[in-house]
């Protein structure tokens, strides 16, 4: 195993380990014998670090994804919609399907993702010019304008305090039993890895994949569910992490390069680091209470948006 592995499989068990035994409740090596300590640790903080994993991971893929679907290194689930769409779906179904069971929530979830990120990737491709900005510009507006009309929608049916909570993600709420179907980024991420190939190349451009005998619309459609089922998950259990879709793979391709089945892993690892860091940052900062991881990540995702921006002689 090389050097790198090693250091990041240490990073990771650290990062890890400090999560588990940082919180209000005490906990330690010491007292893991104690029941109610071991009830802690089962109950809530291994879901916790669980969720976190799944959640940075799948995020992060997602937003490597959308960057190889839409041809352009600003874009992700935050600034192409998807986000914005999935909590549209998740207040719909607040509303129509109230008391259903949580499967229900999810599929409306996902449907209006999917839907609204179809409608914004159908719009680029009719958009002759695609400037490396304009189209997060263009993303963001765009999730504007649906995060308004989620908003009116919310005050109308008196679910504004609810959409806050979810708006502000954080991962204090989650307990064993209402986490799992973050598991789904497992086999989504696998599905990613099998076409990385395919989405590299139609990252090049529709022309390109039609030569070399690839369906550029169907792997286009394929990232899009990808991409929306890894945002819907995380958005139904955690809320919303911004940013983190569109920082992790321009960091990982600033050390490693382009190649998207070489980023992958790594794309997933970075992210997961990302969040584990700005989790145990969030309670430690005002510790006994905790801040937001979405605060936090949202500090840090800003900042480095703008560096990647003026990074580009032509923007800056």
């Amino acid at each position: 195993m090389k050097v790198p592995h090693i250091l990041a499989i240490g990073l990771l068990l650290s990062l890890a380990c400090a999560s588990l035994f940082i919180g209000v409740a005490e906990l330690s090596f010491a007292n893991l014998s104690d029941p109610h300590s071991l009830d802690i640790l089962f109950t809530s903080r291994i879901p916790r670090l669980l969720a976190i994993i799944l959640a940075g991971a799948g995020l992060s893929i997602a937003g490597l994804i959308m960057q190889q679907v839409v041809q352009n290194r600003f874009a992700a689930p935050s600034t192409t919609g998807t986000i914005d769409w999935a909590m549209f779906g998740y207040i719909v179904a607040l509303i129509l399907f109230a008391g259903s069971a949580n499967w229900v929530h999810l599929a409306s979830i996902f449907t209006f993702s999917l839907v609204g990120t179809v409608i914004f990737v159908r719009f680029l491709q009719h958009l002759k010019f695609k400037n490396t900005v304009l189209v997060p510009l263009i993303g963001i507006m765009y999730g504007n304008l649906v995060s308004s009309m989620t908003t009116f929608i919310a005050y109308k049916y008196d679910l504004v305090q609810t959409l806050g909570s979810w708006t502000v993600a954080n991962f204090a709420s989650v307990l064993k039993g209402n986490y799992e179907f973050l598991y789904l980024a497992l086999p989504v991420s696998i599905l990613a890895y099998l076409y990385a190939h395919k989405f590299s190349a139609a990252s090049v451009g529709e022309s390109f994949a039609k030569n070399i005998g690839i369906n550029y619309q169907k792997v286009v459609l394929i990232g899009v569910v990808l991409v929306a089922i890894l945002s819907s998950s995380v958005v139904m259990i955690v809320g919303m992490l911004p940013f983190l879709g569109l920082i992790v793979p321009n960091l990982v391709s600033l050390f490693i390069g382009d190649n998207m089945r070489r980023n992958l892993p790594w794309v997933a690892f970075t992210g997961v680091i990302l969040v584990l860091i700005c989790d145990i940052l969030g309670r430690i900062i005002v510790f006994p209470y905790e801040i937001p991881i979405s605060i936090i990540i949202s500090i840090f995702g800003g900042a480095v948006f703008i560096h990647l921006i003026l990074k580009d002689k032509s923007n800056a």
